[in-house]
């Protein structure tokens, strides 16, 4: 996926432009440094999922709502690849990311969200394709999906900078697991909510 920056002439409507920037500045994040919960909170709420994620990020991760959750959210994700129309050539894909889910669940429950963000973000990508085939891959495709529908090329826009959250550390090195679960967490929401 190709998304662009924020810059001033920038397809993104106004009214997501300040939420977006605080997620993810377009300079990156200081060492020790990462989004706060309410800059995160905001995000969600641009999203149109506000209430729903707000309601997850107070359970556990093995919280038995939240395990129910993340089923939900892999027989929703499962059936968004299987029931998308593709060219028969690209049926192998489609399976090739099928397959791809259960590594992505496998990394949430062990906590290993350096890894759950990297396969999240490879998932969207060839979800994308999915989707709207060629057009992800071309320079314009945040535009586009802007196009379509605000909040989801707002979705699209942030599964494009995944990539740039991932290695988050607090001021003593450690990973910021919390921030990086909160990130995670915006795009199974959405998703599972689509």
């Amino acid at each position: 996926m190709n998304f662009g920056s924020l810059g001033k002439n920038s397809f993104m409507p106004g009214e997501y432009r300040k939420v977006s920037e605080n997620l993810f500045p377009s300079k990156g994040f200081a060492r020790g440094k990462g989004p706060d919960m309410k800059t995160i909170v905001k995000f969600a709420g641009a999203l149109g999922i506000g209430a729903d994620y707000q309601r997850l990020l107070a359970m556990d991760r093995d919280n038995t709502g939240m395990l129910a959750f993340l089923e939900r959210f892999q027989n929703n994700l499962e059936l968004l690849i299987q029931k998308t129309w593709v060219e028969k050539a690209d049926e192998r894909r489609k399976q090739k990311l099928l397959d791809e889910v259960p590594s992505l669940l496998s990394a949430i429950k062990q906590g290993d969200f350096p890894k759950a963000i990297e396969n999240f973000g490879k998932i969207l990508d060839e979800l994308a394709y999915l989707f709207f085939g060629a057009q992800s891959e071309k320079e314009d495709f945040n535009e586009y999906t802007f196009r379509i529908d605000s909040q989801m090329g707002l979705f699209w826009w942030y599964g494009s900078r995944l990539a740039s959250i991932k290695e988050i550390t607090l001021k003593n090195g450690d990973r910021d697991d919390k921030t990086l679960w909160a990130v995670l967490l915006l795009g199974i929401c959405y998703l599972t909510n689509f």
